[in-house]
């Protein structure tokens, strides 16, 4: 992973979250649920290999070419840069997918 402190405030905020969903519902299943429901939401924008996904959608079905640039990259080199461009179908894709799951969850965890 390129930045572990995100990955660690990451979770830090998800156990924030767990917190106050117990408190305020005092239901353990509820709290599971959001545990579950953050652990994918930071696994699907965190953990993916970007360097794969950093790429036209058209172009997710084909293999990436791995060359001795992508193997290491310099020291000075700050990869988060590049690490989120702008491709509007993904950005679709995600607004969808982490929008009807966001729904579900407030949907579960409110009622």
């Amino acid at each position: 992973m390129v930045n572990d402190a995100a990955f660690r405030s990451s979770l830090a905020c998800l156990a924030v979250v767990l917190v106050i969903v117990g408190i305020w519902t005092q239901s353990f299943k509820k709290v599971v649920a959001t545990y579950i429901f953050g652990m994918f939401a930071i696994g699907g924008v965190i953990l993916p290999d970007w360097e794969f996904f950093d790429r036209s959608v058209s172009q997710w079905c084909t293999p990436l070419a791995v060359g001795p640039h992508h193997l290491r990259s310099p020291p000075n080199q700050s990869t988060s840069s590049n690490r989120f461009r702008f491709y509007p179908i993904r950005l679709g894709i995600y607004t969808i997918v982490y929008g009807y799951s966001f729904y579900r969850w407030w949907m579960y965890v409110s009622s």
